[in-house]
């Protein structure tokens, strides 16, 4: 049998032989100490609500800490930057919406990492939806209604999104597009700001990443619709943007985790099965359930395929409608 420690000791190369005794010893020691998992956005958003529902019981799958740290910017390359420059060792990974990998090579003329080439996906976490929410001292009850009154005051209404590029961004820009109506748009540092401002009336409306569900329950924001394919369990009664007449109206995005280019194959694939049973726990499953979205389990490559068909999807919508970075 081929024993490659025993060729590089006939070359005299004995610390490599020693390197290629270690590798494999150190993907079947792992983990062995904490996992951080970096947060692309700020606390508050749909991607650190998601991230923190999976690392309370990824931690006790994995018998060592997960600690969650935010590095927001640059609509997710920031924190992006920081993973893919990270030791390939499975102790640092990243939890992002899939618009850093889908969407961001598009936005901007030049990264200072590749996505594509400087990670590599571990798991998707959840399917996430879009909600039309608006202010409720906003005349229109129905989307019907809406569109009409933004068409009756062009350029009079402003909406609120976690920042230029971002997939809450790119579904207020698709709704103008389908629409044939124009409003402004207020790009903020997270979901959590431009939601606090629609509750202040400080903008008109947003496409809500699922965390203004419970104002919406509560009386102060109204749902007129769902940017995605099919209706939201939650909200089974409000209509989706293709069946108010925008058709083939699909905002949804993919949120999930993703680990620096290189790490063991063996760590990816231990991480992709407990990941995995955590998003098969009912208290996560209704962690994300309430924001709107479903957990969305399945393996590496799965998610990389829906990552490139988002890719393709979002990327005639940026040119269609020159949408640049800031």
């Amino acid at each position: 049998m081929f024993n490659p420690a025993s060729l590089l000791r006939r070359l005299g190369l004995p610390w490599l032989a020693a390197a290629a005794l270690l590798a494999p010893a150190h993907a079947a020691d792992w983990p062995s100490r904490p996992i951080k998992v970096i947060v692309n956005f700020p606390a508050g958003g749909a991607a650190d609500q998601i991230a923190r529902a999976v690392s309370q019981p990824l931690q006790e799958l994995l018998k060592q800490p997960v600690v969650i740290e935010n590095r927001g910017g640059a609509n997710g390359n920031v924190g992006g930057e920081v993973v893919a420059r990270a030791p390939a060792d499975g102790y640092t990974l990243l939890m992002s919406s899939g618009g850093m990998v889908s969407v961001n090579p598009h936005l901007y003329a030049r990264m200072s990492f590749d996505p594509a080439k400087d990670l590599v996906p571990v798991a998707a976490a959840a399917r996430v939806l879009v909600f039309l929410v608006t202010r409720p001292t906003l005349p229109p009850a129905d989307v019907g209604q809406f569109i009409s009154y933004l068409k009756a005051h062009p350029g009079k209404l402003s909406y609120g999104s976690p920042g230029n590029g971002s997939s809450p961004h790119l579904a207020g820009e698709m709704f103008k597009s389908q629409a044939g109506v124009f409003a402004l748009h207020v790009p903020y540092r997270g979901a959590a700001p431009a939601l606090q401002d629609l509750l202040a009336g400080q903008i008109d409306y947003a496409f809500d990443p699922g965390i203004a569900l419970a104002q919406v329950r509560a009386g102060k924001l109204r749902l007129l619709a769902v940017g995605s394919p099919k209706r939201s369990p939650q909200f089974p009664d409000v209509p989706t943007l293709d069946e108010a007449g925008l058709r083939g109206f699909d905002a949804d995005t993919v949120f999930g985790f993703y680990a620096p280019a290189g790490t063991p194959g063996e760590v990816v694939a231990q991480l992709n099965t407990q990941i995995n049973r955590a998003l098969a726990l009912p208290a996560v499953q209704e962690r994300i359930a309430s924001l709107g979205g479903e957990a969305l389990p399945g393996s590496p490559a799965a998610f990389q395929q829906r990552a490139a068909a988002d890719s393709l999807r979002f990327g005639a919508l940026i040119r269609e409608r020159r949408i640049a970075a800031d």
